[in-house]
């Protein structure tokens, strides 16, 4: 019955609206209420509506206000009129529409007075398609720049269309103009009896629980206009996007890759992707290789390093059993500015490579090529004359080795630093007496196991710059030789002489003494008691580390006393020193925490302390 009442009535408002002088276009299923239907005030009403009863033949007249509506009108207002006074009773969007002046005058005359305008009403739904919407577009007003400001000034927020009186707003209009910035709805002017609806003052605002609720029905009626400035709404950002390592410029991507080693570049880093591949294949990273222990590194895999890459300065090819002395030979042709070659245990390689190194490199520097059985004399010579920036070489355990190459290398290779022989037993005085002379540069020197006798090492005095003295297990080396070494070289800051049963605590007292600039001193299997620890700990002031180890008279009295005197100790090593109590070396640990002792028990727990850092639990070791 609503819709009837709205369809037939929808005339009145078109024809009011086009003598107005507004052309109005024909609109469908349009409610004159443009709210909730009569059918809703009816449906929603708190009695049900009784029976419509059939018009009897003489039905009694309506009354005045309804005498002048048109026949159609008329039978509607007739079935309105038999309804119980109850579901007249206001309620509701009801109450709304008759604050609001949207009703027609004959139907507000029914329903009596309106309530006042703070009154809440009770909510009701209207399931009708564009139910809530303003009876017209809203006019365009400034936007109010703060809340406050269209609080102050209400009027400036109100409809102010030309020839028309201003209505009372919806409160669902009223709460998208709050939130939403826009017009109060407008109603029609007046009825056809021509009878206009006074404009009410404003509602009080809303208490917050009450706006929020009205935000939500002006949003829920279509109440919607873009907001002039983001920041309008509670817009949550956008996440930031999340930072690419390839933003990086190429300089700080290369020098963070040079932190890997070969393996992590190699088999993880270039599989990345291209960019990191490219990346990886820089000639900076191929300018030092260390390929030691790679069993799959073989002459072929060689060349074609060499070749790709002709600019390696250093190589490290050590335990690598499948390279053979062509791969070398053609590592030294494509790459003549090879300056470090290191190629331990290769016992495969014979004096071949290394002369193909000799000859090629002529800028070689570091040669080092420890435990070769097949290494001879005649490698030494194409190194000695034809290698003159040649600085350190280690030709430890090569056992064919003997005076006659070290002394071409000593006359040739003038600008030698550093040199290291290890049970050479073809190396003799001969070859240490060369090296004093003819190379003044020399500042580490070792002879390890060596037929050396005290009459070689005194050359060594002629050293002035020598800083590190290396003479373990010297058979024939007196305690005289070594006082003058070290009263003599005044830079040496460290001296090896462990297994040599010789020395003794006379020795060590002048080393403490004479060594000004001393700070390394091992005594491992020497034949020194407690004095030389006393000694030690009272007259020297730059020794750091001490090494006394599988030393039998050694006592808990001398590591007390080198412990409590010496201002510069940090290290202080017991390992087997059986006469030393665990108890008094426990006892050490937490009165000095600055010195670090070294025996079997103390090393078991640092390296237990190490492994729990490093994330490794007694379970994981059972499981595996």
């Amino acid at each position: 019955m609503g819709h009837l009442l709205s369809k037939e009535a929808s005339s009145l408002s078109r024809d009011r609206r086009c003598r107005r002088g507004r052309k109005v276009p024909p609109r469908s299923r349009s409610c004159f209420l443009r709210g909730p239907c009569m059918l809703c005030f009816i449906v929603h009403s708190a009695s049900p509506p009784a029976p419509e009863q059939p018009l009897p033949a003489g039905h009694p007249p309506l009354p005045p206000p309804y005498a002048a509506l048109a026949a159609a009108e008329r039978r509607a207002a007739r079935r309105l009129l038999r309804l119980p006074p109850a579901a007249w009773e206001p309620r509701g969007r009801c109450q709304r529409l008759l604050l609001s002046g949207l009703l027609p005058s004959p139907v507000r005359g029914l329903l009596g007075p309106a309530g006042p305008p703070g009154e809440v009403a009770s909510e009701m739904v209207c399931k009708r398609k564009g139910a809530g919407l303003p009876a017209c577009p809203p006019c365009k007003q400034p936007r109010c720049a703060t809340a406050a400001a269209a609080a102050a000034e209400p009027e400036a927020a109100a409809c102010q269309c030309p020839g028309e009186a201003q209505l009372r707003a919806l409160p669902g209009a009223d709460g998208c103009a709050t939130g939403g910035r826009g017009a109060p709805a407008r109603g029609a002017a007046g009825d056809s009896g021509g009878a206009g609806v006074q404009p009410a003052s404003p509602p009080p605002p809303p208490a917050p629980e009450e706006g929020e609720r009205e935000k939500e029905r002006g949003a829920e009626a279509g109440c919607e206009e873009p907001l002039e400035r983001p920041g309008d709404c509670s817009r949550e950002p956008l996440p930031p996007a999340a930072p690419d390592i390839n933003q990086l410029p190429p300089s700080i991507l290369l020098k963070i890759f040079s932190n890997l080693s070969l393996n992590e570049r190699c088999l993880s880093a270039s599989l990345v992707c291209k960019y990191w591949r490219d990346l990886c294949l820089d000639f900076q990273f191929w300018k030092q290789l260390d390929l030691s222990s790679r069993q799959q590194v073989t002459d072929e895999l060689l060349e074609k390093i060499a070749s790709r890459s002709q600019n390696i300065t250093e190589i490290n090819i050590s335990d690598c059993r499948n390279v053979s002395d062509t791969g070398v030979c053609i590592l030294a042709i494509k790459c003549p500015g090879l300056l470090r070659y290191t190629a331990y245990r290769c016992k495969q390689l014979s004096d071949t490579s290394i002369i193909a190194v000799a000859s090629q490199c002529p800028l070689l520097q570091k040669v080092h090529v420890g435990n070769q059985d097949r290494l001879t004399d005649e490698g030494l010579k194409q190194l000695g004359s034809k290698c003159r920036e040649l600085k350190d070489i280690h030709f430890g355990q090569c056992y064919k080795i003997s005076d006659e190459g070290m002394i071409i290398i000593a006359k040739g290779c003038l600008k030698l630093q550093r040199i290291y022989m290890q049970e050479n037993k073809l190396v003799t005085d001969e070859s240490v007496k060369a090296f004093a002379e003819h190379c003044p540069e020399l500042q580490y020197v070792g002879f390890m196991g060596c037929s050396v006798t005290s009459k070689g090492v005194i050359h060594l005095t002629n050293l002035r710059n020598l800083s590190s003295l290396d003479l373990r297990h010297i058979t024939e080396l007196d305690n005289e030789t070594v006082m003058e070494i070290v009263k003599r070289c005044k830079n040496l800051n460290s001296l090896n002489l462990c297994l040599n049963c010789i020395i003794n605590d006379r020795c060590v007292e002048v080393i403490a003494k004479e060594g000004r600039n001393l700070k390394e001193l091992y005594l491992v299997s020497c034949k020194i008691t407690d004095y030389a620890l006393i000694a030690i700990g009272r007259y020297s002031m730059t020794i750091e580390t001490v090494d006394v180890g599988w030393c039998k008279e050694i006592t808990d009295h001398g590591a007390t006393q080198i412990a409590q005197s010496s201002k510069s100790l940090r290290y202080l090593g017991l390992m087997r020193c059986d006469q030393v109590n665990e108890a008094t070396v426990e006892q050490l640990v937490q009165q000095y925490p600055h010195i670090t002792f070294s025996t079997v028990l103390q090393d078991c727990k640092r390296t237990l302390e190490r492994a729990y850092q490093m994330g490794w639990t007694p379970s994981m070791s059972t499981a595996s």
